[in-house]
């Protein structure tokens, strides 16, 4: 990849640019010469506009559009089953739709929520799908929308996001162990923490040999190396922050997902098998234990709590 090089930098406009995903992938574009990154939030490109997404299309002439924006608060999404249809499926429907006119390759993110968790072994990219609740199925539909619409596309499922900022796991246990001496965390649960930064390199990877003629289309699983637990990953967590501040948190209690008393049952596996992307684009799994570090550094040092 170091080797290729353009005549002028590809446009790649991000929505969701300030999500965790999305601020990631225009950092790092901005850091590469290959990319011109358009990073527009929701009042830059509303997805559930379709004129707020022609105009934005017709302004900036995007070569690919990366879709980060989503809802994704699972358990609020069974109380606002409408905004959250509405933004995942119906945006999806409507950017694929004018893409689709246009031509414009889209990248879009989508979830492990999109299975039940029954599989122990984890999930492939043809495993049949069936989401536990409203979120999971939102997801689906918009995924289904977006390969009626516009055939040029690359969904990528990825779980368990964490990173520096935003609603994610790592940033609501260190809010907890700050003022809690004991914390339950569920020990039949268990998936593969990613970082954000790491789903941002392999978009990047991906679009890069897209656009040097790569024709492979299609549904892709991405999520960190070495499986663990909702239990193991928080331990790890207080681990990691427990050498630059003195926690609270004292017990770490491993309970059932069903005693934490959840709107909507999680899956009991999030693991998805990503042999797929390796053999396709060549792109290897990053433990999430090396990102962790990465992440928690990133916190202290740069004061984001």
């Amino acid at each position: 990849m170091a080797g290729w090089s353009q005549s002028a930098p590809i446009k790649v406009l991000v929505t969701g640019a300030q999500g965790q995903v999305g601020s990631e992938l225009v950092k790092l574009g901005f850091s590469d010469t290959y990319f011109e990154m358009i990073a527009l939030d929701r009042h830059g490109m509303d997805i559930t506009s379709v004129e707020s997404i022609r105009h934005a299309l017709d302004h900036y002439m995007p070569d690919y559009v990366v879709n980060t924006a989503a809802y994704n608060k699972v358990d609020a999404a069974e109380h606002d089953k409408q905004h959250c249809f509405k933004l995942n499926r119906d945006g999806i429907a409507n950017l694929a739709e004018e893409c689709g006119a246009l031509s414009i390759p889209i990248v879009h993110l989508s979830t492990d929520h999109l299975f039940d968790g029954h599989y122990a072994s984890g999930y492939s990219e043809d495993d049949e799908v069936s989401p536990l609740g409203v979120f999971g199925e939102s997801k689906r539909q918009g995924e289904e929308l977006l390969r009626q619409y516009q055939p040029k596309h690359i969904i990528l499922r990825v779980s368990w996001i964490f990173s520096t900022h935003g609603y994610n796991y790592l940033l609501r246990t260190l809010e907890k162990a700050r003022v809690s001496q004991a914390i339950e965390a569920a020990d039949d649960r268990q998936g593969c923490p990613t970082s954000a930064s790491d789903v941002a390199r392999v978009i990047v990877a991906i679009i890069k040999q897209l656009d040097n003629g790569a024709e492979a289309w299609g549904t892709y699983h991405y999520c960190g190396a070495e499986i663990t637990t909702r239990y193991r990953f928080t331990e790890a967590i207080l681990a990691g922050a427990g050498q630059y501040e003195a926690l609270k948190t004292e017990v770490l209690i491993p309970v059932p997902k069903k005693e934490l008393h959840a709107e909507v049952e999680r899956p009991a596996s999030s693991v998805l098998k990503c042999n797929k992307l390796l053999s396709t684009f060549g792109i290897k799994q990053r433990p999430w234990r090396s990102e962790l570090v990465s992440v928690l550094r990133d916190i202290y040092t740069n004061k984001r709590y």
